[in-house]
């Protein structure tokens, strides 16, 4: 037995060597079954191909050859019936067919090396963000290409991490009606259940409203019951903690809403302002009843039963082939943010075993859920919401468990863990839960390895590891020229080196037994994680003209309705709130959290600490305050970039307590053997890998003279280092080195 340090246990798993074992066999005896198994144990009954051919314009990847793309629709159906069903919310009042089962449908997309002898039989699935693929970052790829296959450019593609590598790469839908079912948005339409106009489904439903655009309507997510006012009510405030002033009756109206599936009209789907629009990152809050749920739990299914389908299955209920036929022995999952937290449900729930009691996923990565689940397995759920801050509050996320390994919740009086379902039935994926700053500061990030008490740091589970990347903002690189709505400038750190290598080390730990590094985040018993007040107790600089309130968001178990926690059915919707919002226990009780401790320059101490915070020109954060009328309300998934200043005496000028770049630097010599240095080191630490290095160092080293580290002199110049130490005889084909030393009088290739 494994004993936590609150006195709960879990049974340790059979070791991973036996488990990879097992695994490489059960493949084999699945493989050699399926010919003769009845087609009904893959719960997809129906692949529509739509479009299939020759992806990337033709592009030839060595050593894997080209790819093809597949898109399509599948029709699923599940036994509500069945245990690992029941527990789907809603699921027994959804429509059934003549056989008692719930169909649903949804798109997927697919590419694969149109030779499968010359791929690596490992498959990345990716549940997208909204409706969108969010895979460019691992892959190093362009940003908002949700058709990959139209990529042509033979220097992006082949600078490409996946497709370089053989991988299948998959994509389907699972949220309801988020566009037509032939586009690319991945998308899932799901059954309303209580569409009997004798006996509608009704109930309490909310809409928290912060517009960025100019417009006078807001879309519902479920039409309103009926079109009477007084059984709604629409409040509108600036700040968080202002108190929300109800809009007169006559200030609104029902209008209709527009369906993102075919365009028609929806009755009462929407709400408009009579007079003017709603003011631009105001707070409006909408409260109402409304009808026809839908059954938004199924998209857990949708996941489990298409990659099952895929993995296990030869071809549909009316025999049309399995796109993949086989030629995946493993899936691994990419997910970034709102899929990732819906992993996080998927596990818990069970779902990674599927409905023939085989594990379907083998390995997780996810990037940015940390310890949240999604607003999804409720009735008048809304799964593109996210909280943080002063952002779309009230939903349910943080609901406990928030850790992998079992822990004692006084609140709810239970014992749990998100691997409780998968142990009993050794179906529990390998996972790298890899998360940001910002999760700590706007998300549960710590409740991932404290105890719900706050009081006890929690051991690994020995399938997962815990990463956080110090002072990072949530999701990408932020534009570190722009303060966007924040008051400082955006945080430009980049997971994506460090996504690369720890994909990389999954991959190793799933085919070759290598644990993979330990975990990194920070620890109470260490005293790396602390409250976030008072601020010199967590380390963060006074900074002039740098504003430190530390604003954390609270993780309550809400009050909504008598038994909610057993139906998953609210009776109250929103729940009652009570400003101040934030650590007030009237709001409920709370789960109390921590955020990462900082050196004297304000950058993390625990955690993945890029180069940029082992050699720093500026401070980092995981947390930003807005700006402008909203100032110090948070400012979200945002992070900070506070740049050191150039000299010691425009340090002194400013009052900065941060040593500046001169100071820290006497040399480019000096800076450069550093930034090599902090390369290396995360290289020997597997956080990187060597495909990455060389562009880090030329970045770095531009950065650095960009920020006044000193001139290079000639010997600088004529002579281009060497690949990082732990990187030598390992630098891929295309390794170069070149970096234009801007206002360098020396430069030769100045002005050219």
């Amino acid at each position: 037995m494994v004993h936590t340090a609150c006195g709960a246990s879990f049974r340790a798993p059979f070791s991973r060597k036996h488990k990879l074992s097992r695994l490489g066999v059960a493949s084999l005896l699945a493989a050699g079954m399926l010919a003769v198994a009845p087609v009904a144990h893959a719960r997809v009954t129906q692949i529509q191909i739509l479009t299939r051919g020759t992806a990337f314009g033709g592009h030839s990847f060595a050593g894997v050859g080209q790819y093809e793309f597949i898109t399509g629709i599948a029709t699923d159906e599940v036994d509500p019936k069945n245990p690992q069903n029941a527990l789907i919310t809603d699921i027994q009042l959804a429509p059934k067919n003549a056989a008692g089962l719930v169909s649903y449908q949804h798109n997927f997309y697919i590419l694969q090396p149109l030779d499968p002898s010359k791929g690596n039989r490992k498959m990345m699935y990716e549940p997208p963000n909204r409706g969108g693929k969010t895979y460019q970052t691992l892959n190093n790829t362009p940003t908002g290409t949700n058709d990959p296959a139209a990529l042509t450019d033979a220097a992006t593609l082949d600078d490409s991490f996946l497709w370089t590598r053989g991988y299948t790469t998959v994509w389907s839908g699972w949220e309801n009606n988020l566009g037509p079912l032939n586009g690319l948005v991945a998308t899932a339409s799901f059954p309303i259940v209580g569409t009997d106009p004798n006996n509608p489904v009704t109930g309490p439903s909310y809409e928290y409203i912060v517009t960025t655009s100019t417009t006078s309507t807001f879309q519902l997510t479920y039409p309103a019951a009926s079109a009477d006012q007084s059984k709604a009510v629409l409040t509108h405030r600036v700040h968080l903690d202002d108190p929300a002033v109800p809009v007169a009756p006559g200030g609104w109206a029902y209008t209709s809403g527009v369906s993102a599936v075919d365009s028609s009209a929806i009755a009462n789907g929407a709400i408009k302002l009579t007079t003017g629009n709603f003011v631009n990152n105001d707070i409006y809050e909408f409260s109402y009843t409304a009808k026809n749920p839908t059954v938004n739990g199924l998209g857990l299914a949708a996941i489990r039963d298409f990659n099952s389908f895929l993995r296990f299955a030869s071809h549909d209920d009316a025999g049309t082939p399995n796109p993949i036929k086989f030629h995946v022995d493993r899936i691994y999952t990419e997910t970034s943010s709102q899929p990732a937290r819906t992993l996080n449900d998927f596990v818990h729930l069970g779902f990674n075993e599927d409905e023939s009691h085989r594990q379907v996923f083998d390995g997780m990565m996810q990037w940015i859920g940390a310890g949240d689940g999604l607003n999804m397995n409720y009735r008048w759920s809304q799964t593109k919401r996210t909280n943080r801050n002063r952002q779309e509050l009230l939903y349910l996320e943080g609901l406990y468990p928030f850790a992998n390994v079992p822990t004692f919740d006084p609140i709810s009086g239970t014992s749990d863990w998100r691997y409780k379902r998968c142990e009993e039935t050794h179906t529990c994926p390998l996972a790298t839960e890899f998360y940001s700053a910002n999760e700590f500061w706007v998300k549960a990030g710590s409740l991932m390895s404290t105890d719900p008490t706050g009081k006890f740091d929690l051991p690994d589970h020995p399938l997962t590891r815990n990463y956080l990347l110090s002072s990072k903002q949530h999701g990408g690189a932020g534009d570190p020229t722009s303060r966007g709505l924040c008051q400082q400038l955006l945080n430009p750190l980049d997971s994506a080196p460090v996504q690369r290598a720890l994909w990389t080390d999954l991959d190793e730990w799933s085919t070759q037994g290598v644990q993979p590094p330990a975990s990194e985040v920070p620890r109470l018993g260490n005293q790396t994680l602390v409250p976030p007040l008072p601020q010199d107790a967590v380390g963060f600089p006074h900074i002039p003209g740098v504003t430190y309130t530390g604003l954390k968001t609270t993780r309550y178990r809400f009050n909504y309705g008598p038994n909610f926690y057993q139906t998953f059915v609210p009776t109250i919707n929103p729940p009652v709130i009570t400003p101040p919002y934030e650590d007030n226990p009237l709001n409920g009780r709370i789960y109390p959290s921590f955020v990462p401790k900082t050196d004297s320059d304000g950058n993390d101490l625990a955690g993945i600490r890029l180069p940029e915070l082992v050699v720093p020109l500026a401070t980092y954060t995981g947390w930003g305050l807005r700006s402008g009328v909203w100032a110090n309300d948070g400012c979200e998934s945002n992070g900070q970039y506070i740049p050191f200043q150039a000299t010691r005496a425009a340090r002194t000028t400013a009052g900065d307590p941060r040593p500046s770049v001169q100071e820290r630097y006497p040399s480019f010599a000096d800076y450069k053997a550093k930034v090599v240095a902090a390369v290396d080191g995360l290289v020997r630490d597997r956080f990187f890998i060597c495909d990455d290095t060389q562009d880090i160092v030329n970045r770095l080293l531009q950065a650095g003279l960009a920020a006044g580290v000193p001139a290079p002199g000639p010997k600088d110049i004529s002579t281009a280092p060497d690949p990082v130490p732990a990187c030598k005889g390992r630098m891929p084909a295309n390794y170069h080195y070149h970096l234009v030393f801007e206002h360098d009088e020396h430069d030769p290739d100045r002005g050219h």
